[in-house]
């Protein structure tokens, strides 16, 4: 997914370089390095926390792709296996993220 992104940032203006460009290659990293981060945990709860990060910057990344088509430098087109994989991601946390809370509310 993140390599979409990459493969994506290019097309984005020069000048974007330190703005739009940073910050969604930026927030796509961030959602694989959350939900490592979270399973090396050894709390479930510190498990969801991450988790629950991963989906805040699987959310800020959509967004920014979205404004990025907005604007006329991601054609729908181009954006259209990224929103797929994004999709896929996204279902994925919400089951994880369901899983621990159950967990979670077993132990209590």
């Amino acid at each position: 997914m993140e390599g979409e992104v990459y493969r994506l940032a290019p097309r984005l203006p020069r000048e974007e370089t330190y703005g739009m460009r940073s910050q969604i290659t930026r927030a796509a990293v961030s959602i694989p390095a959350n939900i490592a981060e979270g399973w090396a945990r050894e709390s479930e709860r510190e498990k969801a926390q991450f988790l629950a990060i991963a989906q805040g910057s699987l959310a800020e990344s959509e967004t920014l792709l979205t404004l990025c088509g907005q604007v006329g430098w991601f054609p729908e087109q181009e954006t259209h296996k990224l929103r797929g994989l994004w999709d896929e991601v996204g279902r994925m946390l919400t089951t994880m993220r369901q899983n621990l809370r159950k967990e979670i509310g077993e132990r209590k």
